[in-house]
């Protein structure tokens, strides 16, 4: 099945929180033993990454059981961000080391006026 697709806009200067849900249309799809990385990127062919959330730096965290990904980005984080757009895409990997990816999409910086 291809990837879902799905344009994020982050609020710079604000903490940015994501909830995924992964269903097979009525019952949440579990992801238990998944781990995850998502990154940001200026282009596709980019080789710099201007954001990493992965389930081991805290980015993003996996709920097996309910289906469901949670994505993080702290409002420092999000305060020193100076690009206004990028692509992204978000991945899983199982214990066999199979990877799927089941979202993405581009995002966009709304610029903070409060600082």
């Amino acid at each position: 099945m291809p990837a879902g697709s799905y344009n994020i806009i982050i609020e710079q200067g604000a903490t940015f929180r994501l909830r995924l849900t992964l269903t097979d249309g009525t019952e949440p799809t579990p992801l238990d033993d998944y781990i995850g990385r998502m990154q940001l990127r200026q282009k596709v062919v980019s080789t710099d990454i201007l954001y990493s959330l992965t389930t081991e730096n805290g980015g993003m965290t996996i709920d097996g059981p309910a289906g469901t990904i949670d994505l993080y980005i702290s409002d420092e984080d999000t305060a020193s961000f100076t690009f206004k757009g990028a692509v992204y895409d978000l991945e899983l990997e199982d214990l066999a080391g199979d990877v799927v990816r089941v979202l993405q999409g581009t995002v966009r910086l709304s610029p903070e006026v409060t600082r």
